[in-house]
């Protein structure tokens, strides 16, 4: 058989996640080895006799896996002939997981930046898919969220120390308790005032998409 299809045969035999693999390969004709280890060379292998060692990786160290099979078909268009054996292999490590910010992290981040004197503002929390939605309203009941047309959410007002809104510490315990039942997503401020002061009124209204928010 030829030295690249006992490669084909090797390389589909191989974990899909492989990363490495180290290979021999065996000259039937020693007199012939020196000349198969040239055609080889851009792998850098090692040569005892009729055999010959050499490695290929994928991911940019060392030749790739196509490089090698160039370099086996020259050899077999040389009528050089030998059995290529591999010797071991290791996968991929894995990709590294980032880490998912927390909603209630999230929402510490978000009232960071906010000016000192902010009274009200407008959240919004963004669930990654609709089946969340009937748990996710359930946990945040306390802040009276409002479902959002055309994507998975809910809106809520909060009041920084009197008006009509979640207090932003009730707002935390709920979006923690999301974080504890593993229900993924995201929470943005869409506006925010500062420094109200209403009189005869529960506070500022919004009006959003022709609507009172």
């Amino acid at each position: 058989m030829a030295l690249v299809d006992q490669w084909n045969g090797i390389e589909s035999g191989l974990d899909p996640s492989w990363h490495d693999a180290r290979l021999v390969l065996t000259v039937v004709d020693e007199a012939r080895a020196e000349r198969a280890a040239a055609l080889l060379g851009p792998a850098s292998p090692g040569r005892s006799g009729r055999t010959i060692r050499f490695f290929t990786a994928r991911g940019g160290v060392g030749v790739g896996p196509e490089a090698v099979r160039r370099m086996l078909r020259r050899i077999d268009a040389d009528g050089i002939e030998g059995t290529l054996e591999l010797v071991s292999s290791d996968e991929a490590p894995p990709a590294p997981q980032l880490a998912r910010p927390t909603l209630a992290a999230e929402w510490d981040a978000a009232l960071a930046v906010l000016p000192g004197d902010w009274s009200d503002l407008l959240g919004e929390l963004e669930l990654t898919s609709t089946d969340y939605l009937p748990n996710a309203a359930l946990l945040i009941g306390p802040l009276n969220p409002l479902s959002v047309e055309g994507k998975p959410g809910f809106r809520f007002r909060v009041a920084s120390s009197f008006g009509y809104g979640a207090a932003p510490g009730m707002v935390r315990r709920c979006l923690a308790r999301l974080d504890e039942a593993g229900i993924p997503g995201h929470v943005h401020v869409l506006r925010v005032l500062s420094d109200t002061h209403p009189v005869g009124t529960q506070g500022p209204v919004w009006y959003v998409g022709g609507k009172a928010v």
